[in-house]
């Protein structure tokens, strides 16, 4: 778990003005492949880049840092913002806001020589500045022959083969334990890219799909430009992402909410459903069906419990009645306007 930072009112105006004059040096330095808490970058930019890769190179590095943003090592992280300013009030704000102690639930403070906590105004710009130094530029120096993309702490690297894979995933976990970090060996994993039907690397592979983004990358059938049919190595939302938004759903409890009605719900999840729809339908909105079926069997249950008459009735009667409301309410619902109808 990580630590939470939480500024006063005084640290956070700093650190906001810290970052801003920051940001203005380091952005144009760092790496076009770095996605994160950027100006004019974005998740959709990464997972765009990532799938064009997917498709010139068949194997995938998918990295997954220990505890990254509570490893960060003090003296290092620094050390890597002098590569970008010499700046001495900026030095000492960034070494006072690492370097601030944390009390315990226990009342008692503890000092620090590494981690910068999350809740800082600061931290992911500083994040990836460490990254930058340690990761972007050391494999563009080093391996120029890999592609990648980094947002915040989530690495994927792209290789042509499976020999080039395993050497660049033994250098970048070297690489970082130089730098004080640790790669989770469980959850790092050489991934093969398939997308040719009749094309098969030459032994067992134990990795097909790899998740970045809250998106899963793994081959599916897609149609082409003249309708005709392939194997490619697309994303959709991931199952863990869609898990996380029915539990929310779950936890809103809307089934109990009988003193509202229907359109007063549809006010209460609209933006929600909005955020859902804008970030993981921009690639294969169609796989978002099994989050708005869950959503549309939560809204027959506050039906069932709102009118008396389906009580006592199979839960099939509910969700009928709200396909009848959906067939002359087609917009009341933001997931109805696109087509998630009950």
């Amino acid at each position: 778990m990580r630590k939470l930072g939480i500024p006063t009112v005084q640290d956070r105006t700093a650190q906001m003005v810290i970052r801003e004059e920051l940001e203005q040096i380091v952005d144009k330095q760092f790496s076009k492949d770095s996605f994160g808490y950027r100006p004019n970058k974005s998740a959709h930019q990464a997972i765009k880049q990532c799938r064009e890769n997917c498709m010139k190179m068949d194997w995938v590095i998918d990295l997954d840092i220990k505890s990254f943003f509570d490893e960060i090592d003090h003296d290092l992280m620094l050390k890597a913002l002098g590569h970008f300013t010499k700046e001495k009030h900026i030095h000492l704000y960034v070494a006072r806001w690492l370097k601030a102690p944390i009390q315990k639930k226990d009342g008692s403070i503890h000092s620090r020589d590494k981690g910068t906590p999350q809740g800082g105004v600061i931290s992911p710009l500083l994040a990836n500045i460490f990254l930058h130094v340690v990761f972007d530029k050391w494999i563009e120096n080093n391996h120029p022959e890999v592609k990648f993309e980094r947002y915040a702490d989530d690495i994927i690297i792209h290789c042509d083969n499976f020999k080039q894979a395993l050497r660049t995933l033994e250098a970048v976990k070297a690489r970082f334990k130089q730098c004080k970090l640790q790669i989770k060996d469980g959850k790092s994993n050489i991934v093969y890219c398939k997308r040719n039907q009749k094309k098969h690397p030459p032994f067992k592979v134990h990795y097909v799909t790899f998740d970045f983004l809250g998106f899963t990358f793994k081959p599916r059938m897609v149609k082409g430009y003249f309708g005709n049919f392939h194997l490619g190595f697309t994303p959709s939302i991931s199952r863990k992402r869609q898990k996380r938004i029915n539990q929310t759903l779950f936890k809103m409890k809307l089934h109990r909410m009988v003193h509202l009605r229907l359109p007063d719900l549809a006010g209460i999840i609209a933006e929600k459903v909005r955020g859902w729809i804008n970030y993981y339908g921009k690639v294969r909105m169609s796989e978002l069906h099994y989050v708005f079926r869950f959503l549309n069997m939560r809204l027959a249950k506050w039906v069932r419990n709102k009118y008396r008459r389906f009580r006592r009735k199979h839960w099939f009667f509910a969700y009928k009645w709200l396909q009848e409301t959906a067939k002359h309410y087609p917009n009341l619902f933001v997931h109805w306007q696109y087509g998630f109808m009950p």
